[in-house]
């Protein structure tokens, strides 16, 4: 019951920092956990950051640890996602996810009711 926008993606070059946002509709948003996911063409999904509901506790994949921060606004109803330093194995579409509780899960669930639709990061010279 709730939808995801994101939004922010573009071609870039390398060392690049970008800003994702994806905003939120309908439903509710402040006592659910939210997290980035990306896919480059031919790869598998993959997981980038999750964020609890509430503490603010964050979790980042090895390879995007120290470089990209995830944060959130309830008030706005919308997740963050900063992306410094980018590199050209960054390239992928990234999907804001909505789980269905406050917690940050393991990176190994894959159960996530709500996607939004993707936006495309490039990371080219």
């Amino acid at each position: 019951q709730v939808q995801l926008v994101e939004s922010g993606g573009r071609l870039v070059q390398p060392g690049v920092s970008l800003r994702l946002s994806c905003t939120a509709s309908g439903g509710t948003f402040s006592n659910t956990a939210m997290a980035w996911f990306r896919q480059a063409p031919g790869k598998e999904r993959d997981f980038v950051a999750a964020v609890a509901a509430y503490v603010g506790r964050a979790d980042y994949a090895d390879s995007v640890k120290g470089r990209f921060t995830i944060s959130r606004d309830n008030a706005e109803k919308t997740i963050y996602l900063q992306m410094n330093n980018l590199k050209p194995e960054d390239t992928a579409v990234y999907y804001c996810a909505a789980y269905n509780f406050p917690f940050i899960p393991s990176r190994s669930y894959r159960n996530v009711p709500v996607w939004g639709q993707g936006t495309l990061v490039t990371v080219s010279s």
